[in-house]
């Protein structure tokens, strides 16, 4: 089974700091209590993974995020680890929730290497480095090329975020379905996005404004 986190990489936190969530001003509020990091889609996208307008979670701000990977880019074998960057869970319901990490990452975690993933229902996307999604997960790989990150301007510093639904029941994981994958790419590019930004990425680290849900072949797919 493949390993949820690279194995050289500092796995980061960040806290959405809620109690509700939905559109509106809720969903503003949401957004402004997560240090920016939702926009009011992903905001929508995580009450349609959770089934309820209503979840919680905690956590340690953007600001903690970006030191922390900043520190493991430059400390070889990795710096120290830090809890899952979003942790949340449906109010009222612990059996089903999503974390999101944000990590370096090494060659051997990018998926898209003649595996036939394909077959076990996990789908490509044309979204930064490499983008995957199935119904349990969601994994965004890009490169970013910044003054806070150490030789980053030689070789873009290698993140690689990752949504996966908490799932503790039988059966508890949303359908495998196109708006299952694209709620996961929502509020995965956006998180990512706050969080390349913050480490002020050139070009926000290749990523566009609002997230991509073109599909792609894998490698040796015809």
């Amino acid at each position: 089974m493949r390993r949820m986190s690279a194995s050289v990489s500092t796995v980061l936190a960040l806290g959405l700091l809620l109690t509700a969530c939905g559109g509106g001003e809720e969903g503003r509020q949401v957004a402004q209590k997560c240090d920016s990091t939702l926009s009011p889609e992903a905001v929508k996208a995580l009450g349609s993974l959770l089934g309820t307008e209503a979840f919680r979670s905690g956590g340690v701000g953007l600001g903690r995020i970006t030191e922390a990977l900043i520190e493991d880019q430059a400390t070889p074998g990795g710096g120290p680890g830090l809890p899952d960057l979003c942790d949340v869970t449906a109010d009222g319901d612990l059996r089903s929730g999503v974390k999101i990490d944000a990590v370096l990452y090494g060659p051997g975690d990018l998926y898209d290497d003649g595996t036939k993933w394909q077959a076990q229902g996990r789908h490509l996307y044309a979204m930064g480095r490499e983008a995957s999604a199935d119904n349990k997960d969601a994994h965004l790989f890009v490169g970013c090329s910044s003054p806070r990150l150490k030789g980053s301007d030689k070789a873009p510093a290698p993140l690689h975020a990752m949504i996966r639904f908490d799932g503790r029941g039988k059966g508890a994981y949303p359908e495998n379905t196109p708006a299952t994958r694209e709620a996961y790419l929502t509020v995965l590019h956006s998180v990512t996005l706050a969080v390349v930004r913050k480490l002020g990425c050139e070009n926000d680290a290749g990523l566009p404004e609002k997230p991509v849900f073109e599909a792609k072949k894998w490698r040796g797919e015809r």
